[in-house]
């Protein structure tokens, strides 16, 4: 561990981190990483002919907020042993090449490792390194519908809902990748020893959706979509539009906070089927549209204030600035002119803070690798030869 720099804050500062730029999970995992105070050097993959220039915008590319970018040809053989270089400086690597394309380049886990056996290797790819399905191209919708989680998801008589990345790429990849680091760094206390942290997606999304697959078995979840709980199946949990086309959520499960949203929805005293009763599901989610449909959101906000009902507008991101508990809690802020959420969890005595924003590839080439402890006619060199591009002296305004 190395000691860090003047501007990073958060429980993990000292602790240097090398990410090779990928999509989806890793820059997931390394931006939490970087937000809570590592010191992580990205590797771009770009040389001079890519199409990155005054028209391109990385500002809102914020998974790659918080660490600078070096600009490097991981093709040339010097380049690779700069990453070597590197590694042997840091804590941890993060990679999300398809499986064999680390090893073909020469940065595997076993090359990495040879350099620096405390190296936590953290690797994340959408099948695994191994099984039949691991060489398989794919995204996270195909990891979800791969491991039974799509099923579950979406309205009755329904496709099955896309949910975003949320599930595959950013839970069950970056976020558990980021898990497996850190307790690797924890048991490397112990041991003085890395390791590989192989963070497969479909593993992962799977992981998430643990009670779901038990309350299959148990005969507590169906099948069919729509029909369970939370899955818009009950009338109590679910969005309703309002009249001026907004949505209000409805998340009232328990039978305290169902009766007063009756009372809310002015139904109390309405011949309705029990809240319990599935067969009569879609007769009340019936009336519950037809009445959350009279009024506009705001009115049934004002309704709702103050009482334990469990209801809450449903914002677009263009309001969540202004929303009032977010804007008291700090949940978003500004940074570069960029609306983005703050670092999370929050630490009492190390607290995090965002630091640089989303940097163009190449961007830090120069200061990046000095300040990493690379000599400045070393630097030099590589540029000359190609293996390495720099924007910092560009014109790029982008």
């Amino acid at each position: 561990m190395s000691g860090a720099g003047p501007d990073r804050h958060g429980p993990l500062a000292g602790f240097r981190v090398v990410e090779i730029a990928s999509l989806g999970p890793g820059p997931f995992c390394c931006m939490m990483l970087a937000d809570l105070g590592a010191d992580v050097i990205r590797i771009d993959r770009v040389t001079e002919s890519d199409p990155v220039g005054p028209g391109a915008d990385h500002a809102t590319e914020l998974l790659n907020r918080g660490r600078p970018s070096v600009a490097v040809d991981l093709k040339h053989p010097d380049s690779v042993a700069l990453v070597l270089d590197l590694v042997a400086r840091a804590d941890i690597l993060v990679e999300g090449f398809r499986p064999g394309v680390a090893e073909r380049l020469g940065i595997g886990p076993d090359v990495c490792t040879s350099r620096n056996p405390r190296l936590i290797y953290g690797r994340t790819t959408g099948y695994g390194q191994d099984g039949p399905a691991a060489h398989t191209v794919g995204h996270d919708l195909n990891y979800l519908a791969a491991n039974g989680v799509l099923s579950m998801i979406g309205r009755q008589d329904q496709p099955p809902t896309p949910p975003l990345n949320l599930i595959g790429d950013i839970g069950g990849g970056g976020l558990v990748l980021a898990f497996g680091l850190l307790a690797a760094l924890l048991e490397r206390e112990r041991s003085n020893r890395g390791q590989v942290v192989d963070a497969a997606m479909i593993d992962g999304a799977a992981l998430l959706a643990a009670p779901f697959y038990a309350w299959a078995q148990t005969g507590q979840w169906s099948a069919e979509r729509g029909t369970n709980m939370i899955d818009s199946g009950a009338p109590y949990y679910d969005a309703y539009e309002t009249n001026d086309g907004r949505w209000l959520s409805v998340a009232a499960v328990e039978p305290a906070f169902y009766a007063t949203l009756l009372e809310i929805l002015g139904l109390t005293d309405e011949p309705l089927p029990e809240q319990e009763d599935r067969a009569g599901w879609p007769i009340v989610k019936k009336r519950f549209a037809e009445v959350i449909g009279t009024r506009t959101l705001n009115e049934w906000c004002a309704r709702a204030e103050g009482k334990e009902v469990c209801v809450a507008p449903v914002l677009t991101p263009h309001e969540v600035e202004s929303d009032p508990h977010l804007r008291a809690r700090g949940t978003f802020t500004r940074n570069a002119g960029i609306v983005q959420p703050v670092p999370a969890p929050r630490f009492g005595r190390t607290p995090a803070a965002l630091s640089m924003p989303p940097p163009r590839p190449g961007e830090h080439t120069r200061s990046a690798l000095l300040a990493w402890g690379i000599e400045d006619s070393r630097i030099r060199s590589l540029l000359a030869l190609g293996a390495l591009v720099s924007r910092e002296d560009s014109t790029l305004d982008g």
